[in-house]
C-alpha cells in the first residue's frame, strides 16, 4: 500500500508542476492580436433577480468602460425579482450617455428557464454582433470591451475572460485563491486547444455563434447555461479562446455563507459531469488528493502527511503566484496554510451535499 500511495503521489505532483510549468510558459498563446476597426457596436447582456444590493456597482463600472458609450447597448433582464433591482438600476444609468433598457421577463421562450430565459429574452433584444454577457454581481474592468473583442478572430465563436472574487473576509479571500488556482488549471487546458468551459460571468458571444445554435430557448434546460451555450457554439464549428490577462479581470462579490457557496457548487459539479471522460478522469484523479492522504495517515503516520501536506502547499504557492501575478495582482501566500484546511472541509462537505436528493437553487428558484 505504502509503494502505490508513494506511485500515486508522485504522478500528482508530476501533473500538477507539470500543468505549472505549461502556466508559465503558455502566456503567448492569449496574448491579443487586434481590436476591430473601426470599433464596432456592442451589447452587454445582464440577467438579474432580486439584486437591488449589487447591480448598482456591476452598472457603475459600466459607465466608467474605456469604450465610446455611443457604440454600447446595455441589457438587463429584470426576472420578476422582488425587491427594487428595476429601481436601483434605472438610478445607476439615470444620464448614460450610451444606450441603456430594462426589460422586464414575465415570459418564456421555448426550452429556456431561468437566467437562460432571460438571456434568451436580451438577446432577442440586442441590435449588434457582440455580445457582452456579465452578471450583476461582477465589476468589470475599464478594458474589458477591448480586452475580449482583441481575442474575436473570424471563426471564435466566444471569448471567456477571468474573474477574481474579491472580500474582506477571510473566507471571502479564500474564494477568491480557489477561483484563481481553479483557472488558472482550465487555462493550462484550454491552451492546449481542449475545450474545457466558458464563465457567463465574464464572457464574449458573437451574433454568428450564438444564432447558429438557435439560441437559449433552443438548448436543452441547464443550471449551467454559459456551459451548455459555449458546448453548442463548439458543435456548430466555432472556435473559442479563454484569455488570462489583467484588461479582462472581472472582480466578483463574494458567496456570503458556506451554505450558498454549497449550492453554487453543486451547481458547477453538474456541468463538470457533461466534460469528456478523460477530462472527468483528470478531474478526480486531481480531486482525490485528500483520500490519498487519509490513507498515507492510516499506512505511514503524521510525519508522511506533513511532508506531502508541505510539497503541494510549495507547489501551490508557485502557481499562485503566476496566476496572480499575471493578471497584476499580489499572491496571497500567506493564506496558503489555511486555504488546505479550507479545500479539506470543502471537499468532504461538497460530496456529501452532492449526494442528497435536493433541488439546486438559484436566486430563490429551485430546479430539478
Amino acid at each position: 500500500m505504502f509503494t502505490l500511495l508513494t506511485v500515486y503521489f508522485a504522478l500528482w505532483f508530476l501533473v500538477l508542476g507539470a500543468c505549472t510549468l505549461l502556466f508559465a510558459i503558455q502566456s503567448r498563446k492569449s496574448q491579443p492580436t487586434r481590436v476591430p476597426s473601426p470599433l464596432p457596436r456592442i451589447s452587454i447582456l445582464i440577467a438579474a433577480r432580486n439584486e437591488e444590493a449589487a447591480i448598482g456597482r456591476c452598472l457603475s463600472s459600466i459607465r466608467q468602460l474605456d469604450y465610446p458609450p455611443e457604440l454600447i447597448e446595455v441589457l438587463l433582464g429584470d426576472d420578476s425579482s422582488t425587491d427594487a433591482t428595476r429601481a436601483v438600476a434605472e438610478a445607476a444609468m439615470q444620464g448614460y450617455a450610451g444606450q441603456f433598457r430594462c426589460l422586464t421577463i414575465t415570459t418564456i421562450l421555448g426550452t429556456a428557464h431561468g437566467k437562460s430565459n432571460v438571456l434568451a429574452h436580451l438577446a432577442h433584444a440586442a441590435t449588434t454582433d457582440y455580445f457582452f454577457i456579465t452578471d450583476a454581481d461582477i465589476a468589470v474592468p475599464r478594458t474589458w470591451l477591448q480586452g475580449l473583442l482583441a481575442h474575436t478572430q473570424a471563426g471564435v465563436g466566444t471569448v471567456t475572460g477571468i474573474t477574481l472574487v474579491q472580500g474582506p473576509r477571510l473566507f471571502h479571500k479564500l474564494q477568491g485563491l480557489d477561483w484563481l488556482l481553479s483557472l488558472g488549471l482550465v487555462q493550462v487546458v484550454s491552451d492546449t486547444g481542449a475545450p474545457v468551459t466558458a464563465m457567463g460571468n465574464n464572457m464574449l458571444v458573437t451574433r454568428e455563434a450564438y444564432e447558429a445554435t438557435g439560441g437559449y430557448e433552443r438548448l436543452p434546460p441547464s443550471i449551467t447555461e454559459d456551459y451548455e451555450l459555449f458546448r453548442a457554439t463548439l458543435r456548430h464549428g466555432f472556435s473559442f479562446r479563454n484569455v488570462f490577462r489583467p484588461e479582462v479581470l472581472a472582480e466578483s462579490l463574494p458567496i456570503p455563507t458556506f451554505q450558498r457557496l454549497l449550492h453554487q457548487r453543486r451547481r458547477w459539479m453538474r456541468g463538470v459531469e457533461q466534460l469528456p471522460w478523460w477530462l472527468k478522469m483528470g478531474l478526480a484523479f486531481y480531486g482525490s488528493f485528500y483520500l490519498g492522504v487519509a490513507l498515507l495517515a492510516w499506512v505511514a503516520g503524521p510525519i508522511a502527511v506533513a511532508v506531502v501536506l508541505g510539497i503541494k502547499v510549495l507547489q501551490q504557492g508557485v502557481l499562485a503566484t503566476l496566476c496572480f501575478r499575471r493578471v497584476g495582482r499580489r499572491p496571497p501566500l500567506e493564506l496558503l496554510p489555511v486555504f488546505e484546511v479550507y479545500t479539506v472541509f470543502l471537499t468532504i462537505s461538497l460530496t456529501l451535499f452532492r449526494l442528497l436528493p435536493l433541488s439546486f437553487e438559484w436566486k430563490g428558484r429551485r430546479y430539478s
